[in-house]
């Protein structure tokens, strides 16, 4: 069970380098600039997202919404 534990991500690990080393070995045109601003806008839209829910979940259990009912 513990070696499966470890060949199934360090598999996973391997298919993802060949894939991104089979993505970057294509021969073609270069990005555009409009690609590059699009993934840059993409990725800070992500970020701020995940910052965003980061700070909600912060605060909810800060304030304690996050702890179970009590009934009276």
């Amino acid at each position: 069970m513990r070696a499966l534990l470890i060949i199934l991500p360090l598999g996973m690990l391997a298919a993802a380098g060949y894939f991104a080393y089979s993505a970057m070995a294509v021969e073609g045109e270069p990005i555009p600039t409009e690609g590059y601003v699009a993934l840059a806008l993409g990725a800070g839209f992500s970020v701020i997202v995940g910052v965003g829910l980061m700070v909600l979940l912060f605060f909810s259990s800060r304030r304690g919404y996050d702890e179970p009912p009590h009934f009276r």
